[in-house]
C-alpha cells in the first residue's frame, strides 16, 4: 500500500459548483478508504470593475461589476491506486477548475 498525499484545489465563479464538486470528491475518496481533510474554504478573490455609463454627458455616473472567485482545498491522506483511479474517472461540472498535486 503506497501512502501519498494528494492536494486538490478547486476554483470557480459559482460557489454552489465548488461545493457540489468538493462533496462529490469527498464521497468518492471516502468510498475507496482514504482519509480526507477538508474542504477548506480559501479567501474569495473579488475583482471590481467600474464602467462609465455614458461617455459624453454624465461622466460621474458609473456602474460597478464584481467578479468573485471561490476556492476550496482538499487534502487526501493514505491514498492508493484505487483512490487515484476513482478520482480520474470522476466527472465534475465544466465551470470548475481542478488542480491536483501529488506528493
Amino acid at each position: 500500500m503506497t501512502t501519498q498525499k494528494i492536494r486538490i484545489k478547486l476554483k470557480s465563479y459559482d460557489h454552489s459548483l465548488v461545493d457540489k464538486s468538493s462533496d462529490k470528491i469527498v464521497k468518492t475518496v471516502r468510498a475507496t478508504g482514504a482519509v480526507v481533510s477538508g474542504p477548506i474554504p480559501l479567501p474569495t478573490d473579488k475583482k471590481i470593475f467600474t464602467v462609465i455609463r455614458s461617455p459624453h454627458v454624465n461622466k460621474s455616473s458609473r456602474e460597478q461589476f464584481r467578479l468573485s472567485t471561490y476556492k476550496r482545498v482538499l487534502d487526501i491522506f493514505g491514498s492508493t491506486g484505487k483512490t487515484i483511479d476513482a478520482l480520474m474517472k470522476l466527472e465534475l461540472p465544466s465551470g470548475v477548475d481542478v488542480e491536483i498535486k501529488v506528493n
